[in-house]
């Protein structure tokens, strides 16, 4: 049975740890709260502009702009996005689980299959099981911007326009709530803004295009998919804080459940303790008899 003083120890140690979790939790829930305000005030834009080029590519076809080309899925990229940091529960092996299966199921699908990563956490994983990457983007999360999700959609895009992807995957984290956080894959190219029948084509009025159709949609194809890894970007960074803030709150609690615990087992040792001395007195004072 360990000592009064060792349980003392573990229990002020304990203690510490409780108030660094709680602290952490108090930090993921602010950092979530203004995460989720930058999400929900990117919904509308990106809600626009995606009613705007459905409704410009629903009256036209795939030869009208190389983005919205298909071609036979050869050579396909899947971007992962995962966080920089840990302690944030399943966050991170939640994302790579699913790129892993991503890859299983469609080794027999395509001819290869490349990997970029976003965040740290999954280029160590993929390094650490000799999976090679194309490419990692360092420091996006350090200091989020719009711009470096449009950087990140230009790379992609030019490397479909220079026939070198059939394909371009984003596999991130998808924010229901603060405990609820979706794995999810979405096709970034080529882009799939047309989810109209041939008949309800055929019953559309075209629009009249000023300048012309060529150019509403070169301003409006590359805005967009910068507008959806921007969308995941933040999606992420949301889902991140929320699983963060839920295995802190859940480690408080345990640490609370541990230390109750640990205060029982030292009472316990106490009590004894205490018997063994007034069992020696009492028998130092018989043999005096």
């Amino acid at each position: 049975m360990p000592s009064l003083k060792d349980i003392r120890k573990r229990i002020a140690s304990v203690r510490n740890m409780q108030q660094i979790t709680k602290a952490m939790k108090m930090v993921a829930a602010a950092k979530l709260r203004r995460a989720q305000d930058a999400m929900l005030q990117a919904r509308p834009y990106a809600e626009t502009i995606e009613q705007v080029l459905s409704g410009v590519t629903v009256r036209t076809d795939e030869a009208a702009h190389p983005l919205l080309q298909r071609r036979p899925l050869r050579r396909v990229e899947l971007l992962v996005m995962t966080s920089d940091r840990g302690l944030c529960g399943g966050f991170n092996s939640n994302v790579l689980r699913r790129a892993q299966r991503f890859l299983y199921e469609n080794a027999d699908n395509y001819e290869r299959i490349q990997v970029s990563t976003i965040g740290r956490r999954g280029r160590d994983f993929f390094r650490a099981r000799n999976i090679p990457t194309r490419k990692d983007y360092p420091g996006v999360f350090e200091e989020l911007t719009f711009d470096k999700a449009k950087t990140i959609a230009e790379e992609l895009a030019a490397a479909y326009l220079d026939d070198q992807l059939d394909a371009v995957f984003l596999l991130y984290n998808r924010f229901q709530s603060a405990i609820s956080q979706v794995p999810t894959v979405v096709q970034l190219l080529p882009i799939n803004a047309n989810s109209a029948s041939e008949d309800e084509k055929s019953q559309l009025v075209d629009f009249i295009y000023e300048p012309s159709r060529e150019v509403v949609l070169d301003q409006l194809l590359p805005k967009h998919l910068a507008m959806q890894v921007w969308r995941a970007l933040l999606e992420s960074v949301a889902s991140e804080h929320g699983a963060r803030m839920a295995a802190m709150e859940a480690a408080t609690k345990n640490s609370s459940e541990l230390i109750d615990k640990l205060r029982l087992e030292y009472n316990r040792a106490r009590q004894a303790y205490i018997t063994k001395e007034l069992s020696e007195i009492v028998s130092g004072a018989e043999a005096l008899k």
